[in-house]
């Protein structure tokens, strides 16, 4: 089989390793791909949004199956521009369409969602900008701290918490009124906080049958102790050590199968991957978003430690045959911890060469924002590689990605010394 991933993250490079070590592959594609996925495959220098030409290299490698990395194509309809597209019929596309892409696409859409299928979540309302009064007079009925929520894709900076009422009443007006994040907060969400600790749900389905991924947990902030700016993700652990068979049935039975079974009843054909942002809430799990793709970086811990043949599995999905699939899952723990630019996430500086990779033998290193420059690897954005490690416990595997990475040197460069930390 050809595939082709679409994406040029640490995401789309553990795919790209873990889907290379099949049989039944032949040729692998990545566009556009970076530094890491070109040892894997042949990388294609196409934008992710740009379906014309995605379109003509499908037809030109003679794809089969189409692996959908990251988020926005999938809520731009990349899916259903190439259902409608005749020369394209026979593509597997491991992805939703549009519609189910909403889930991530709006926050709105998502909340009424979990509400109709009685999915546990924070008590939420939505408001626009012909509405801001009505959030004030909303946000006066809530407790302190204040949760506001961009309704579009904001790149993951569209969430602002806040303790103060007057601040958060300033923040509300400035999503709604002056676009503080542009189209995506032309509708808000305010909702409760949720106080608990948070985890995520991997769940790959056909539309019919579903597989729960190992669990994994993420570290959003840039500073140590979850301190600091929300970014993308500096590092994380699967499995998550607090999840024990019972609450994984707890996370199965209210909010996994309802999904699945939502999605069917509100005739939503959903095929790929679904990642349920939870907390936990004393004893219970309760969902703070959904996300229509695999997470960045629990793909680099999750991926890992799944020991099936994964063009297999995403066979199965195409052809609706997940239930003939026993996963088989690697006992050990995976870590990753994400080396960063300096200033990121706010503003930093690319082309900064990268040293020491070879020395790395310990680990594996899942390249994201890197490129090669006249024969030099570099760096090429906010997040440049994931250090991930086994390790009996998560303790070990960490250890061993941070031995890791003091062998790798580029100028500036910064990681967080603290991920597990909670645990």
């Amino acid at each position: 089989m050809n595939l082709l991933i679409i994406g040029s993250g640490g995401r789309e490079h553990a795919l790209a390793w873990k889907l290379s070590q099949s049989e039944k592959l032949s040729n692998l594609y990545i566009a556009p791909g970076n530094a890491g996925t070109s040892a894997h495959g042949k990388n294609l220098n196409i934008h992710v949004s740009d379906f014309e030409n995605l379109k003509s290299a499908v037809l030109e490698h003679n794809i089969n199956m189409v692996i959908v990395g990251p988020e926005v194509p999938l809520v731009e309809g990349i899916h259903d521009y190439f259902a409608t597209q005749e020369s394209l019929k026979d593509v597997s596309i491991i992805g939703p369409k549009k519609l189910a892409a909403t889930l991530e696409g709006s926050k709105d859409f998502a909340k009424e969602f979990m509400m109709r299928h009685n999915i546990p979540t924070a008590k939420y309302q939505s408001f626009d900008a012909n509405s801001v009064d009505d959030g004030m007079k909303f946000l006066e009925t809530m407790e302190s701290p204040y949760v506001l929520k961009a309704d579009g894709l904001a790149a993951g900076k569209g969430v602002l918490i806040l303790e103060d009422l007057e601040e958060a009443k300033n923040e509300l007006k400035s999503m709604l009124l002056e676009s503080k994040f542009g189209i995506a907060s032309s509708t808000v969400v305010v909702e409760e906080f949720l106080d608990g600790i948070e985890l995520s749900c991997f769940v790959l389905t056909d539309g019919e049958n579903y597989k729960v991924l190992p669990f994994a947990k993420d570290y959003k902030r840039i500073g140590e102790g979850d301190t600091g700016l929300n970014t993308g993700g500096m590092g994380a652990i699967s499995p998550v050590p607090f999840v024990d068979s019972s609450f994984k049935k707890k996370i199965e039975e209210t909010i996994v199968k309802p999904t699945i079974e939502g999605l069917k009843k509100d005739n939503i054909p959903y095929q790929g991957f679904i990642f349920i942002g939870l907390i936990k809430v004393g004893a219970q799990p309760k969902v703070i978003e959904y996300n229509v793709r695999m997470g960045d970086p629990e793909t680099e811990v999750v991926i890992p430690r799944i020991k099936n043949d994964l063009v297999e599995i995403l066979n199965a999905v195409s052809n609706k045959t997940l239930n003939e699939i026993e996963l088989e899952i690697d006992s050990r723990t995976a870590a990753t911890v994400i080396a960063v630019s300096g200033g990121y996430p706010e503003s930093y500086e690319k082309g900064k060469q990268m040293t020491g990779l070879d020395q790395v033998s310990e680990s594996l290193i899942f390249h994201a924002g890197t490129k090669i420059q006249d024969g030099i690897l570099i760096t090429n954005g906010g997040r440049v590689i994931a250090m991930t490690s086994y390790g009996q416990e998560h303790s070990e595997a960490l250890q061993k990605s941070y031995k890791s990475l003091e062998k790798i040197s580029f100028e500036a460069m910064n990681y967080r010394k603290d991920i597990g930390f909670d645990l």
